[in-house]
């Protein structure tokens, strides 16, 4: 039993596996956590998810239902010295109990670090549990990844965090007085972003507050001040936040695409960065569908640099409303075809009546022979191939049928009348 004066977190962490909330898909009757301790084994396992679901919990209470030592190291605290000693003392008692070996951080060990691990999970000396909040995929290496199962935990929910709400109010070590009305518990899950330990701190200060033990959405928002969304700038949230950012422009849907733009800056992202995904996002997916979107975020990265933060707000904001509310096109990526037939043809000859002639021999040679400046023609148009001969009628580009790539469209097919009229002429 935790002390009476630790943490609420710790005064009513879970001792029982089904105590655990909100992760149902590992422990719940079809569960593949349960099914492996209804079979009474255990592989080593890397749980993956974010801060305060319940990752150190679960490992200890594995151990505990399968009868395991269990064994903790901090990957922030502990380095290999620590590791070599936890592995020795788990050879000696290996002969009757096994040693669950949960790391805490695995992903700030070296890839050092995690190779010394591998001969002991491969020999079984140590049941491995590591927990990470980072995507094992870049931060475990393979060899350690592939000894291992990887299991993703979920944030906490609404109810999942309403469980825990209600066994503050019912655990002999919680808060017993504790009462609340709906405001603060939307307050409370809201501000506590998934995560449980967050959820119940918050909760413990709200009640101190409070004068009759009933917590208020006010209370909760008076001690959560300062509390920023989840994003790490280095880590899987900086990509999945961006990722959502950009998707969600594509999409026109300029509600989601201010979210995540706020959702970036007030977790302290780079506004360059930011600025810089617009401006791409400018050409990728409005392209010439609304040429004036790449002006205004080329002006908004420009304002960025000059002015930047918190002034650097609006012109952002500006060019993300005016991109996630632009027709859209992704003609652009014609580069790609055009690259795709430079690699099949490497050495495609330049028509000789392209090419420049700036000796004398040059232009003996043919070199600019029959070249047509087409200001000189009629609507300065001259119709004249441009491509080498063996990529004659290559289509890189098609203009979409959005915006400004409407007229584009109309003006490729006159010319593309001419060309016709002027090849019926010559033949």
């Amino acid at each position: 039993m935790a002390s009476p004066r630790a943490p609420l977190p710790e005064r009513i962490r879970p001792q029982q596996l089904d105590e655990i909330v909100g992760q149902d898909h590992l422990l719940g009757d079809e569960g593949i956590i349960s099914q492996f301790l209804a079979a009474g084994h255990l592989p080593s396992l890397l749980l993956w998810g974010p801060p305060g679901c319940g990752k150190t919990t679960l490992a200890r209470l594995l151990a505990q239902e399968l009868g395991m030592h269990f064994q903790a190291l901090s990957a922030v605290l502990d380095g290999v010295a620590q590791l070599r000693k936890q592995v020795e003392e788990a050879e000696q008692r290996q002969a009757f109990q096994k040693t669950l070996l949960f790391i805490d951080e695995i992903h700030r060990f070296s890839k050092a670090q995690q190779d010394a691990l591998l001969p002991h999970v491969e020999r079984g000396t140590v049941v491995l549990v590591g927990a990470t909040t980072e995507n094992p995929s870049f931060t475990v290496t393979a060899a350690l990844a592939s000894r291992c199962r990887t299991f993703a935990l979920q944030a906490l929910t609404g109810p999942a965090l309403h469980q825990l709400l209600e066994r503050c109010r019912q655990h002999p070590q919680g808060v017993p007085d504790l009462a609340w009305d709906d405001a603060a518990e939307t307050a409370l899950q809201r501000l506590s972003m998934g995560d449980g330990r967050r959820a119940l701190l918050l909760l413990e200060e709200a009640h101190a507050l409070s004068k009759d033990g009933r917590i208020t959405a006010q209370a909760v928002l008076r001690v959560a001040q300062g509390t920023q969304a989840q994003h790490d700038r280095q880590g899987e949230a900086h990509y999945d936040v961006a990722s959502a950012f950009i998707k969600s422009m594509r999409a026109s849907d300029v509600q989601a695409a201010l979210y995540y733009l706020a959702r970036q800056l007030e977790a302290g992202e780079d506004p360059r960065f930011v600025a810089r995904r617009v401006v791409i996002f400018a050409s990728e997916d409005v392209g010439l569908a609304d040429p004036q979107a790449l002006v205004i975020a080329s002006a908004a990265f420009r304002a960025v640099a000059d002015i930047g933060m918190p002034e650097a707000i609006y012109p952002l904001s500006q060019a993300v409303i005016y991109c996630a509310t632009s027709p859209k096109s992704n003609t652009t990526k014609a580069y790609f075809a055009a690259a795709e037939a430079v690699r099949n043809h490497p050495g495609a000859a330049v028509p000789m009546s392209l090419r420049n002639a700036p000796t004398g021999l040059m232009k003996d040679m043919g070199y600019g022979d029959g070249y047509q400046y087409d200001h000189d023609c009629p609507d300065h148009f001259s119709g004249q191939e441009c491509l080498p001969e063996v990529l004659r009628g290559a289509q890189f580009y098609e203009p979409g049928g959005f915006g400004h790539e409407r007229e584009i469209a109309r003006r490729l097919a006159w010319w593309q009348q001419r060309r016709d009229a002027d090849s019926g002429r010559t033949r």
